[in-house]
């Protein structure tokens, strides 16, 4: 297979750089998809992209792997909202949170019913981001499955969703708390003075030089004090040269704000 043709064809027509995956994982997804659908050479599956517009949004959302779910490894979160009472100050406090690679909404909409919880009644400024657009209209439409809320309390499930024909909607409530916009954490420039990041299950795929070149971008977007969330599979083990401290399991901290 001649992976750059594909790297190629991908930059081009998705703005996705492969470059900043890792090879073997990467190049094991991208011969399965092949596999597939029947292509049988490079030139052959480049093909079938540009004539087949539903074999090509398929690879598109097949490269940009999009698996969420509300309170995701719930225990994690609620050490989280011990850590975000810590940085909420007075009363005129709004926390600018980001959500990066949100996927379904699931995430941000989580961190929504957390900060209302936390602080009922204040509108805080949460931002939800993801590389693939399609994703990003399922999370604006904000409809789940039950498998996507397995880890919700039923009473925060009477609270914040509607449930119709086996789907559970959110609130309008909390779903008017998140803007979400398309964000490619690699090649676009990142908003600043953010109080907390939540970034889980995405950066496991990168190679080691784009995790610390995404998490030197998060450091300078986060004001001091601010803290990173990310997912139980991705211990920064190089914190402290990227300048962060431990503040909790997953939880990493920039250093001031006191």
């Amino acid at each position: 297979m001649d992976f750059a043709k594909i790297d190629d064809y991908v930059l081009k027509e998705y703005g996705v750089d492969l470059k900043a995956y890792k090879s073997k994982q990467l190049i094991r997804r991208v011969e399965s998809f092949m596999s597939r659908v029947g292509a049988e050479s490079t030139e052959d599956f480049i093909h079938i992209l540009k004539k087949d517009l539903n074999i090509n949004k398929k690879f598109k959302d097949y490269l940009t792997i999009n698996v969420s779910e509300f309170f995701r490894n719930k225990e994690m979160f609620l050490e989280l909202e011990k850590k975000i009472k810590d940085i909420l100050k007075p009363e005129k406090n709004i926390l600018k949170i980001w959500s990066a690679a949100c996927s379904n909404g699931a995430e941000p909409y989580t961190l929504s019913i957390i900060m209302d919880r936390l602080t009922p009644n204040k509108i805080h400024d949460i931002l939800a981001t993801d590389i693939d657009t399609t994703i990003l209209e399922v999370a604006k439409k904000g409809i789940y499955t039950k498998n996507d809320v397995k880890n919700v309390d039923k009473d925060l499930i009477d609270k914040y969703f509607k449930i119709e024909n086996g789907n559970y909607i959110i609130s309008d409530y909390i779903k008017q708390r998140v803007r979400f916009k398309r964000h490619d954490l690699i090649l676009e420039s990142y908003e600043s003075n953010f109080d907390l990041i939540v970034c889980r299950n995405v950066v496991i795929y990168f190679t080691q030089e784009t995790k610390d070149k995404i998490y030197k971008k998060f450091y300078n977007s986060m004001k001091p004090g601010a803290l990173l969330f990310v997912g139980a599979t991705e211990s920064i083990f190089n914190y402290r040269e990227l300048g962060f401290e431990k503040a909790g399991t997953f939880i990493y901290q920039k250093p001031g704000g006191n």
